[in-house]
């Protein structure tokens, strides 16, 4: 038996997300992946937000993705475009690129650290007790560790075993998603009918002047809704065609699929995100509609929520409870994704009273503070934890500030590239004794004379003083004292060292 402090189940983006964090911490991270390599037929989903990008950023690699992909006004609420080009981050727009693409990336990231990865199996069970998961595997092997993740997708294997709930609103509507070949060209780009919403493009594009031009050649993404709520097989090729000639009146000769899907509105959120020592992340938690394109990016942020985290417990440095945070904080903004995509799901619908809704909707995000609001909230720029009371900081995403410090100009996402949690001082230098816990956190002296700002909240007082955890968000704000800092420095990154 095999033996690893952490087992993720699923080499998905969310997955590969964790492993990383995890390998950064120094943890002896294993991966089981049913896929015999990283290889994904087809396309899968495509984008990241602006939100999910910072994060790249803050660990070095960002540039990664930027270098493939292309940048876009992506943000968006029920059809209408959101655009956050003038919000306060070096990152104020979306990115085109294929899920297969995301993960050979992010792969080719977690190549470089200290990752296992047990490819060509299932897990087929697991049984946890007070100290360790034991993990049976497909292939016969098992495994034995502190801690089991599944970011297995959303028909979660360990969600299931685990007797986690998973409630939620069953599908009203369905559609078919392919990557083919087509005879004939369909009119590009987005339509809809009686039937729903349809679309036809090219794999291979080109933004130019914000608009998309597809370059004519290679295979076409479709995706056509279907008259009725499909059943839970694995469609096929006639299937596609059936549903394109109920909506479009023909199939346009399609041939040669490189693989075609289903997808639903079903939308249900695990009732826990922890069940002991076995923890959910990504669609294994949460699924819902592919309106918006949250589902990537809200996984990937799980992982990089529950990594530091779960490294400081396995470290002993941290307690146990630290893992109880997890869920109190990414089990809302996941509610939150499930209540926008249904109220999406519902203003697409067809229908006249519908088309009122939706026109009404975009007639109040015309308006410059509910555009930004809806802005900030779709792409992930303006997720606030519940800290309690206090500076606008307080639970936000830090700002990637240029700083002027005693090592020369340094941006605040490099100080964050080995997941390690920064007190950053605006004083008097040296103000701050963190002695008790300089093992686990960075000082560090700083100069910034900017304005401080924040997407759809505008300008903010500037701190004297802020500790950012390896999530990239404030855990505390100094005004002036070092009041609350012990405290803050205790609840997240563990009780002070004794000499």
């Amino acid at each position: 038996m095999s033996a690893h402090a952490v087992v993720i189940v699923g080499g998905g983006p969310t997955g590969l997300m964790l492993a990383g964090e995890l390998a950064l911490a120094g943890i002896d991270v294993a991966m089981v992946e049913r896929r015999a390599s990283q290889d994904l037929a087809g396309s899968r989903a495509g984008g990241l937000h602006s939100r999910t990008i910072e994060v790249l950023d803050q660990r070095g690699i960002a540039d990664r993705f930027l270098a493939e992909g292309k940048t876009a006004q992506v943000a968006g609420f029920a059809g209408v475009s959101l655009d956050i080009s003038g919000f306060p981050t070096r990152h104020n727009y979306g990115l085109g690129l294929w899920q297969n693409h995301i993960e050979r990336i992010l792969a080719g990231w977690v190549g470089e650290l200290a990752v296992t990865i047990y490819r060509g199996c299932e897990v087929t069970g697991f049984a946890q007790d007070d100290t360790s998961v034991d993990v049976a595997l497909s292939d016969g092997q098992s495994l034995r560790a502190a801690y089991l993740v599944g970011c297995d997708g959303g028909r979660s294997l360990i969600r299931k075993a685990a007797g986690i709930d998973f409630p939620g609103w069953d599908p009203t509507t369905s559609a078919l998603i392919a990557q083919v070949e087509m005879t004939e060209k369909p009119a590009w780009g987005i339509h809809r009918n009686a039937f729903g919403i349809h679309s036809f493009g090219r794999l291979e594009y080109e933004i130019r002047d914000g608009e998309v031009i597809y370059i004519d050649k290679g295979p076409v993404g479709v995706m056509v809704t279907e008259a009725h709520v499909g059943p839970t097989t694995e469609p096929t090729l006639r299937d596609l065609s059936e549903a394109l000639i109920a909506a479009c009146g023909t199939d346009y000769g399609v041939h040669n699929p490189t693989w075609i899907s289903r997808f639903t509105d079903m939308s249900r959120q695990a009732a826990a995100y922890r069940d002991r020592r076995v923890l959910l992340a990504g669609d294994a938690a949460h699924v819902h509609a592919p309106d918006g394109g949250h589902g990537l990016n809200t996984g990937v942020q799980d992982a990089v929520n529950l990594g530091w985290k779960l490294a400081q417990v396995i470290k002993q440095t941290s307690p146990e409870s630290l893992l109880d945070t997890y869920h109190a904080e990414r089990h809302p903004v996941a509610a939150r994704v499930l209540r926008n995509t249904m109220a999406a799901v519902a203003l697409r619908r067809p229908d006249e009273r519908t088309k009122a809704v939706r026109e009404t909707i975009a007639e109040l995000l015309g308006m410059d503070e509910p555009r930004q609001q809806f802005a900030a909230m779709m792409s992930g720029l303006g997720i606030h934890y519940d800290f309690g009371e206090g500076h606008p900081l307080l639970g936000r995403r830090m700002p990637d500030l240029d700083l002027a410090t005693a090592n020369g100009p340094l941006r605040v996402f490099a100080l964050l590239h080995t997941a390690r949690p920064v007190l950053l001082n605006f004083g008097e230098p040296g103000h701050f004794d963190i002695t008790p816990w300089a093992d686990r956190v960075q000082s560090i002296d700083a100069e910034y004379t900017g304005t401080w700002e924040l997407p759809a909240l505008g300008t903010v007082t500037a701190p004297t003083a802020v500790l950012i955890r390896p999530d990239g968000y404030v855990a505390w704000v100094g005004e002036g004292t070092d009041l609350g800092l012990a405290d803050a420095l205790t609840t997240w990154f563990g009780p002070p060292a004794v000499a």
